[in-house]
């Protein structure tokens, strides 16, 4: 069950997907967590770094590139692009598309899109189309076909295409866009490493391990998107701040996938939950099959979601950090996911049998809250280090 999307937006649903930040200090990935470099065992017996080390790891590597541009852009001057002859024209093309699927199959995110200036938009569309094909490879109509060779070529494709080769119209938007905004090709192929997972894994032992697979699978799409939707020039935060907050709501939002679709992924013999976890409330693998809400399932689905929320309530202390033309689509985004975990106690946890969604009417009432929240400036204060 894999969701790939932006700060922003899952691809297998209407509302965004997000990611996150890190602050530069080994700092909070939630209100109350703590990154620290931790050492933790792995199955063979060896010592190996937490997962959450690994993912700070690649968010300062992306921190340092924004820093690098924008020291850059203050020290060179930056010159126009030169466009060959006919292929402009192939160009806008291709964005047009990759705006036409934002559009069918996320809708809501598209409509804060246009708020972002023409450069923006297109960037982010180009990079929504790429993260949603690769979940179709895992999730889509094909699945069944899909191999770790076909994988290994989609990695060879994406390395292609960030050296100015790209495959077909989709791609050369993306190309285009990472050859004009400070964006690294690891996230995309740790999203790749996502898909991966979910073609050998079903079982994860304990958070840290489904950790590591949110990352892939949609704190990636954060990394990838902060470069796009750029930090309000009135920001005075850490650049590893705004990604580590960009992070937290890629995670919140795949917490949120997990626990909505408990059910859909029990009937395809997957189980998305910590196994650790699980076993502590008195619960396996059986009671998830049997698709029973018993008193054991609400207390653990209470810790599940709480955990959630914390990853949300981070998110929302970076969010006002981003560009003022950005924040909408992102506030959209998290006011929607987040009220997905509402509806789940509101079903009294039966996520087995009721799938947890957003009335349109709750939409409605959620956007203007979402807009009013974007027009609130950056706050000069630090966000949370404890």
């Amino acid at each position: 069950m894999s969701a790939a999307m932006i700060w922003v937006v899952s691809p297998n649903s209407e509302v965004c997907n997000g990611l996150g930040f890190l602050d530069g200090r080994l700092k909070n990935v939630g209100r109350n967590r703590r990154v620290v470099r931790r050492v933790v065992a792995n199955p063979s017996g060896n010592l190996a770094i937490s997962s959450e080390q690994l993912v700070y790891d690649v968010v300062l590597k992306q921190a340092a590139l924004v820093k690098e541009q924008m020291r850059s852009r203050e020290d060179v001057e930056v010159k126009p692009d030169v466009v060959l002859p006919g292929t402009l024209g192939l160009l806008n093309e291709a964005y047009d598309r990759c705006g036409e699927v934002c559009a069918e199959y996320a809708k809501t995110f598209y409509l804060g899109t246009l708020l972002m200036t023409p450069e923006r938009r297109k960037a982010i569309w180009a990079i929504y189309v790429w993260c949603r094909r690769t979940d179709e490879l895992v999730d889509g109509p094909n699945a069944s076909h899909i191999t770790p060779k076909a994988l290994d070529r989609w990695e060879s494709r994406l390395e292609d295409l960030f050296n100015g080769r790209p495959f077909d119209m989709l791609d050369g938007a993306l190309s285009d866009t990472v050859s004009k905004f400070p964006v690294d090709i690891q996230p995309f192929k740790d999203m790749i490493d996502g898909m991966r997972m979910d073609l050998k894994k079903s079982r994860y032992e304990n958070f840290d391990e489904l950790y590591l697979y949110c990352y892939y699978v949609a704190g990636t799409v954060g990394l990838m998107s902060v470069p796009i939707m750029g930090i309000a020039p009135e920001s005075n935060v850490p650049t590893e701040s705004v990604y580590n907050a960009a992070l937290a709501l890629g995670i919140a939002n795949q917490l949120t996938n997990i626990l909505r679709d408990v059910g859909e992924d029990a009937r395809r013999g997957r189980v998305y939950l910590p196994q650790d976890e699980l076993a502590q409330a008195g619960l396996s693998d059986e009671d998830i099959f049997a698709m029973k809400v018993t008193d054991k399932w609400r207390f653990f689905m209470k810790k599940q979601i709480k955990r959630a929320r914390t990853f949300f309530d981070q998110a929302e202390e970076g969010v006002t950090q981003l560009s003022s033309a950005s924040r909408w689509p992102v506030w959209a985004s998290l006011l929607l996911y987040r009220q997905i975990l509402d509806e789940i106690e509101a079903n009294d946890y039966n996520n087995f049998t009721k799938r947890a969604y957003v009335s349109k009417q709750k939409k409605i009432v959620a956007l203007p809250i979402a807009y009013a929240k974007s027009l609130v400036p950056p706050s000069s204060r630090k966000l949370a280090s404890n």
